[in-house]
């Protein structure tokens, strides 16, 4: 699972089936600091995050497959939004030492 920013919505009018009254959001991944970490993703919204939303998005497809109820292991989606994040403690020794 990531921490990420969402930063936007994402509107096609030509996509796969799978995505069909599916909300998809542009997400910055952050580092334990909030800092931006690597390029944005785009990931189908489960719980009803916006922009500017501190969101957990799984990347692992068997989890993805079960949240969007889908297990044939036919579907086309990646990363999905699994919970937003209220708040973040770091211990500051632990992230000094990059665990």
């Amino acid at each position: 699972m990531k921490l990420c920013l969402v930063t936007g919505t994402v509107v096609a009018t030509v996509k796969h089936p799978a995505y069909i009254g599916q909300k998809l959001l542009s997400c910055q991944p952050l580092d334990s600091t909030g800092a931006p970490q690597g390029a944005e993703l785009l990931a189908v919204d489960r719980v009803q995050a916006g922009t500017g939303d501190r969101v957990l998005v799984n990347q692992e497809g068997n989890g993805s497959r079960q949240m969007l109820g889908t297990l044939d292991g036919k579907l086309p989606i990646r990363s999905v939004i699994i919970g937003i994040v209220d708040d973040v403690a770091v211990d500051p020794l632990e992230a000094r030492r990059g665990v």
